[in-house]
């Protein structure tokens, strides 16, 4: 149970949930493209793209200058199902 408890608080901003929903849509984002599509600063979402990275949520790639966020493929299984939630109409 402790377990749930910590990936419902990785997932505790509507933010970060946008983030999932919108990365297992799409290519990787860079941190300016997300802060743009979530209408919100680059300092908060840099801060949310960092936190779900170290979840295991996502991984990054540096690439001219920017930082690349996507959905980690190894994601861990409870991170994993909790995602899927955010993708369900």
């Amino acid at each position: 149970m402790n377990r749930w408890n910590v990936v419902f608080k990785t997932f505790s901003n509507i933010n970060k949930m946008k983030i999932v929903g919108i990365l297992s849509h799409k290519q990787p984002r860079s941190v300016g493209e997300m802060a743009e599509e979530l209408d919100i600063s680059f300092k908060a979402t840099s801060k949310h793209l960092i936190e779900l990275a170290r979840a295991g949520v996502l991984v990054s790639k540096g690439k001219n200058n920017h930082v690349y966020y996507s959905l980690n493929p190894v994601c861990p299984k409870d991170y994993k199902k909790a995602t899927r939630l955010f993708n369900e109409e």
